[in-house]
């Protein structure tokens, strides 16, 4: 579900060629299980619209049934009608009205996609992007905004031009038919303030839900920052159905990271929890070893391995808090803050850490295995906190604890 009281959902987009089905049904899958809850795949010719049902029969033997979005650009009319098999496969159809054809075959097509929809009963994203927007009401709008005694600026008659058109389209396909209830609309842009403007409107003059995303917001920390302080503003205010992160990836880098960075805003903004935060100091003069450093990179990645596990057997543990702290100013403090923190020790301090349990000491690790005991205190807190009794198993004596 999506819309209304649903929690915020996480979409995530491949960027495989749909009609290598191997290859495709794999990043699903590794997107599913990183956590992304609707998959976009491109469907822009007849080979890759035959492979969309292939695709999906392989993820129903993997044992996943994330639900698929069909991209569809320029022709999906007749890839939708030709291959009804892709229509069933696909749980959303994504249409860009601005590439759905000119003139009065832009009606006819648009009208083709939106009765495929209605005869398989399937919801539609209408998805209309400031780098593809219908020309045509463009140019219509800017002649009409010419004829003003004080036109406006030209960008704000484009960002009018973005919502005109997807509210257009929505109700266009009310008409052809199509619930109320089965639409949801984006209007992309890459700027942020852009993005923010058009989307306050937006959701001011309709209750459709609302698909966010920066488009093309970049590479690395640009593409993170940037998308962060957009959907962030906007989920602040209560606006947004599922978000998308749209990264470009670094050479080599998963393309599960933008999954992972979408749960990560939603998570830290308090509005769904996916993993437990691991809350780390940033080093000092006081913490001039890379031991605190190295801890809390090795916590993460601990946890985020555990999940899996974890999520099946101790239901609420991804609300779950840990502090990595490196040295006496803040480390006891924010560790007692947290329901597990480790406070180690800084240059010139006693080589104990100390570690607290919802605000209470319970030991003191030291020694060359401070890693693995502090892991294996963690491990008995899950079973303890969030596991039935008969889970709970009796917590084994660390070499290296000290009380």
């Amino acid at each position: 579900m999506v819309g209304g009281e649903a929690p915020v959902a996480v979409q995530s987009m491949t960027n495989t060629d749909t009609v290598d089905e191997v290859g495709t049904a794999v990043q699903v899958a590794d997107l599913a299980r990183a956590g992304s809850e609707l998959v976009r795949l491109t469907v822009n010719t007849e080979e890759a619209a035959a492979a969309v049902p292939r695709i999906r029969e392989r993820l129903e033997r993997m044992g996943l049934d994330v639900p698929l979005v069909g991209d569809f650009h320029f022709n999906g009319h007749k890839l939708l009608e030709r291959h009804p098999a892709c229509a069933e496969a696909l749980a959303k159809y994504r249409i860009n009205p601005g590439n759905v054809g000119r003139g009065a075959r832009r009606d006819t097509q648009y009208a083709q996609m939106i009765e495929t929809a209605c005869r398989f009963n399937k919801p539609v994203r209408i998805g209309v992007n400031w780098g593809s927007l219908d020309q045509d009401l463009l140019a219509r709008m800017m002649d009409d905004n010419a004829a003003l005694a004080q036109p406006l600026e030209a960008r704000d008659v484009m960002k009018e031009a973005l919502i005109v058109s997807a509210l257009g389209s929505a109700q266009r396909a009310e008409e052809l038919g199509l619930g109320h209830d089965r639409i949801v609309i984006s209007c992309k842009l890459s700027g942020v303030q852009d993005l923010i403007a058009v989307y306050r409107d937006l959701a001011g003059r309709c209750d459709y839900p609302l698909h966010l995303g920066l488009t093309e917001a970049g590479m690395g920390s640009k593409g993170i920052v940037s998308s962060s302080a957009a959907l962030g503003v906007l989920l602040q205010q209560g606006i947004g159905d599922t978000i998308r992160i749209s990264l470009t990836p670094e050479p080599g880098e998963a393309r599960t990271k933008e999954v992972q960075v979408a749960q990560e805003l939603l998570q830290t903004m308090g509005l769904r929890a996916f993993n437990p935060l691991v809350a780390a100091c940033p080093g000092c003069g006081r913490t001039t070893s890379t031991v605190f450093q190295e801890l809390a990179g090795d916590i993460q990645s601990f946890v985020r391995d555990r999940m899996p596990e974890w999520q099946r057997h101790y239901p609420g543990v991804e609300e779950m808090s840990l502090a990595v702290m490196g040295c006496v100013v803040n480390g006891p403090g924010e560790s007692k803050h947290a329901n597990i923190g480790i406070s180690l020790p800084g240059t010139g301090e006693r080589p104990v850490a100390p570690v607290y349990e919802d605000g209470e000491k319970t030991v003191t690790l030291k020694g060359d295995n401070l890693a693995d005991d502090f892991k294996a205190v963690i491990e008995r807190y899950v079973a303890r906190h969030y596991g039935r009794d008969d889970q709970v198993a009796a917590p084994a004596a660390g070499s290296s604890q000290a009380p």
